[in-house]
């Protein structure tokens, strides 16, 4: 039964360390960007810091386990890919955000990391070093999927997708989905607990993708409509009672010399495709013609 685990744990390593890879390169479009802008301007490392310090420190715990070979090489081109982006972040950045990004690198790489293989390394021995290594990555993880948060707040404010890529969140959902049944496979509760939280999340970013970008197609289809009966005059009728809505004094007036300029031929009458019947006239583009007459309930 344990070997039928094991294949299961290996094979569910391999689709994780798949989906990690494309998660790695996700960044690619943003940094191509950032090299056609030659500036950082937008743009934040913080994000490829904490990556970076993540891969360091999932590597140093998968070396104080066994069985944890597809953990390693997932990370080792996290260390990898991260450093690229760091560095190519710092060379396109202005002096302030450089000066703040290797703030970032100095207090999570290099004291942050190496504080924690100090403690562990002099204060606690054999089994008990893999455990306590373990629930600072698991602590660490939660608090990197916590992160997006920030992202989904932003969403519901502004109620725009533009900052949040489906394409993107579908990948870490099914990420979190792999690793969490490879460290069940595994028994390895540091591994599969923080992934439940960021399946959770990755469904609930999905779900606002879905529905705010319904809302902006929505709101960009009313913005359009204005446009297309520019120069028109858009007359409603009630579409229950069937009948004109009452008219004031001065309206009537108006509509009677607008139907002199229809019997001279000197206006269209179009017919509006809407859920209410409208009649769209359209005046001739001239400074003399140009009368608008609206119909209001």
């Amino acid at each position: 039964m344990s070997g039928i685990s094991g294949h299961w744990a290996f094979a569910f390593g391999v689709l994780g360390n798949i989906v990690s890879f494309i998660v790695f390169l996700s960044p690619l479009p943003t940094f191509y960007k950032i090299y056609k802008k030659k500036s950082t301007d937008g743009y934040q490392s913080i994000p490829y810091v904490v990556a970076l310090f993540s891969s360091m420190l999932w590597i140093y715990y998968a070396l104080l386990k066994t069985n944890t070979t597809l953990l390693i090489t997932i990370n080792s081109f996290g260390v990898f890919i991260e450093t690229i982006y760091v560095a190519f972040y710092l060379f396109y950045a202005p002096k302030k955000s450089r000066v703040q990004t290797i703030k970032m690198i100095l207090l999570f790489v290099v004291c942050g990391f190496g504080a924690i293989i100090l403690v562990t390394e002099f204060l606690f021995k054999g089994a008990v070093r893999g455990q306590v290594v373990g629930w600072i990555c698991l602590i660490f993880s939660l608090c990197v999927f916590v992160a997006p948060l920030g992202i989904v707040r932003q969403v519901i404010k502004t109620k725009s997708v533009e900052y949040m890529p489906l394409l993107l969140s579908i990948f870490l959902t099914l990420s979190a989905v792999v690793w969490f049944f490879y460290g069940l496979l595994l028994k390895d509760i540091n591994i599969a607990i923080p992934n439940v939280l960021g399946f959770i999340l990755g469904i609930l970013q999905m779900v606002l993708y879905v529905i705010y970008n319904k809302k902006e197609k929505a709101i960009l289809k009313e913005q359009k409509l204005p446009e297309k009966l520019q120069n028109h005059m858009i007359i409603s009728i009630d579409e229950k009672n069937k009948n004109f809505p009452e008219l004031t004094e001065e309206q009537i007036i108006d509509i009677v010399k607008l139907g002199s300029l229809i019997s001279s031929g000197k206006i269209h009458i179009a017919s509006c495709l809407h859920d209410a019947v409208c009649a769209s006239a359209k005046i001739e583009n001239t400074p003399n013609n140009l009368q608008t007459v609206e119909a209001k309930n």
